[in-house]
C-alpha cells in the first residue's frame, strides 16, 4: 500500500478524467462549444445523465472540470461546482435551497452586492431575508424556524472584520434543521478547513487568492454533503429521498447551474488551476505581511483604530485564531479622523493601488463607504457598520518595509 501523500502533493498530481493525447503536464484549454459523439445512443446517455461525457460547456467543461476536481482533492468535498463569479456561487447557492415563502437569516454585515442580493433581489422573489447579530447565537436561534432554507455568512465579514462562532452557528443548524452556508472567501483552503467547523456548504469568491493574483474571474460552490435534506421543509427534501444527501448538487447541477448559465468559462479555470498550484505559499506570504503591517500601521499618527482579527486586544483574537490559525486573511481595515482624511490619505499612496478586489499580488486600498457601498443610503450604511472613516488593504507580495514606508509618507502629508 502506497504512502498517504499531502494535500499539497494531491493537488499536483491530480489525475485528468482521461488520459492527455499529448502527455501534457498541464491541463489543455478545451475553448470548445459542443463535443461529437460516435452514434446517437451515447449522446442520448450523457444528455440524459447516465454517461460521465461532456455535451455542451455551459454545462460542463474538460477545462472546468479539472479544476473543480483539484479543489475536491485538497478540500475532500463531494462535489464542486465552478461558476463565473463569486456573486454567481452564491446566487446560485441560494437559487438552489430557497423558494418563495422561505426565509433566510443572516447579518447585515456583508459584502455590498451579497447584501443587495438578500434585501432586494430575493425580496421581488418572495424570498425573506431575516437580519440579525450572527455573533449572538441566541438571537440566531429566535430568528430561525421551520421556513428558514439557511444560515448564511461571511467567516470574516467585509469589511467589519466580525467573526461569529462558526461550530456554535452549525450546532444550531443541526438543531433546527438548517443548512449552514458560509463565504470563506477571505481565508483560503490552506488555511481554513470549513467542513471542519459544521459548514455544510461553503462559496468561495475564486477570483481573490484562487486566481493567482487578479488574473480572472470565478466563484465556487462546495457541497460537503453533510446536510440531511429530508428532514428539512425546503425544496430539496423530495430530491433527498432518492439522493440522500447528495441532493443539493443533484439540484444544482442538473437544474440550476444549467439554466442560470454562468459556468466557469475554460480559460478562467486554466488561470485558476495554476493558482491553485502557488495558493499556500503567496497566502503564506501575505497573511504574514498583513499581521507585520496591521501592528505597525496602529502606532502612526492619524489612525484612530485598526481591525485585523489577528492582532492582540481584538474583540474577535481567540475565536479567530481557534477557527483560522495565526494569519486570519490578508486584509485588515484602519480608520482615521474623517471621510476627508481618508481621502487624502488614498491620493498621497505611490506604491499601493488605488483599486478594488481582494488578494492580488499587488497591494491595493479603498474607501469602501464611497465606492463599494457608495450607492446605499447613509442609513443604511450605519447599520451596516460601514464607516466614512474606514479604509479597507488588500495586502500583497510586497516587501512589508516598502508598504509600511508607503503608508507613512500618505498619512505625514496630511500633517
Amino acid at each position: 500500500m502506497s504512502a498517504k501523500k499531502s494535500l499539497e502533493t494531491d493537488l499536483l498530481h491530480t489525475p485528468y478524467a482521461k488520459a492527455d493525447a499529448y502527455n501534457a503536464l498541464s491541463m489543455p484549454v478545451y475553448h470548445s462549444a459542443a463535443y461529437e459523439f460516435d452514434t446517437a445512443e451515447q449522446m442520448e446517455l450523457a444528455f440524459t445523465g447516465k454517461a460521465a461525457d461532456h455535451t455542451y460547456s455551459r454545462i460542463t467543461n474538460p477545462t472546468v472540470q479539472y479544476f473543480e476536481d483539484r479543489v475536491r482533492t485538497i478540500t475532500g468535498a463531494f462535489n464542486v461546482t465552478a461558476l463565473n463569479s463569486g456573486m454567481a456561487a452564491i446566487t446560485n447557492a441560494i437559487l438552489t435551497v430557497a423558494k418563495a415563502g422561505s426565509n433566510i437569516v443572516t447579518s447585515r454585515h456583508l459584502f455590498g452586492n451579497t447584501y443587495s442580493f438578500f434585501a432586494s433581489t430575493l425580496a421581488d422573489f418572495g424570498v425573506e431575508t431575516r437580519f440579525c447579530d450572527l455573533t449572538n447565537l441566541n438571537a440566531v436561534a429566535e430568528s430561525t424556524d421551520e421556513k428558514t432554507c439557511a444560515v448564511f455568512l461571511e467567516i470574516i465579514t467585509n469589511p467589519q472584520m466580525e467573526v461569529a462562532d462558526l461550530k456554535g452557528l452549525s450546532a444550531i443548524c443541526k438543531t433546527k434543521n438548517v443548512p449552514l452556508i458560509a463565504d470563506t472567501t477571505i481565508v483560503p483552503f490552506c488555511a481554513f478547513q470549513a467542513k471542519n467547523f459544521g459548514v455544510d456548504i461553503e462559496i468561495v469568491s475564486s477570483t481573490k487568492y484562487i486566481s493567482g493574483g487578479a488574473t480572472s474571474l470565478g466563484g465556487l460552490i462546495l457541497d460537503y454533503a453533510t446536510f440531511d435534506w429530508s428532514k428539512s421543509d425546503n425544496k430539496l427534501s423530495g430530491l433527498a429521498k432518492s439522493f440522500g444527501n447528495a441532493a443539493f448538487t443533484v439540484k444544482l447541477r442538473k437544474e440550476i447551474h444549467r439554466n442560470m448559465g454562468a459556468y466557469m468559462t475554460p480559460h478562467a479555470a486554466y488561470m485558476q488551476t495554476l493558482g491553485l498550484e502557488t495558493l499556500e505559499l503567496r497566502y503564506l506570504k501575505a497573511s504574514q505581511t498583513c499581521k507585520e503591517l496591521a501592528q505597525r500601521v496602529a502606532s502612526l499618527p492619524g489612525v484612530e483604530a485598526t481591525n485585523y482579527t489577528g492582532l492582540t486586544g481584538n474583540e474577535y483574537a481567540a475565536l479567530s485564531k481557534s477557527q483560522f490559525g495565526e494569519y486570519p486573511g490578508a486584509m485588515f481595515t484602519f480608520n482615521l479622523a474623517s471621510r476627508e482624511a481618508a481621502f487624502s490619505f488614498l491620493n498621497k499612496l505611490k506604491l499601493v493601488k488605488r483599486a478594488t478586489n481582494l488578494f492580488d499580488n499587488k497591494t491595493l486600498a479603498i474607501h469602501p463607504a464611497s465606492t463599494i457601498f457608495g450607492t446605499f443610503a447613509p442609513e443604511d450604511r450605519v447599520r451596516m457598520n460601514v464607516s466614512d472613516k474606514t479604509i479597507r488593504i488588500s495586502v500583497g507580495l510586497e516587501n512589508a518595509d516598502d508598504l509600511f514606508q508607503d503608508f507613512t509618507q500618505a498619512l505625514s502629508a496630511q500633517q
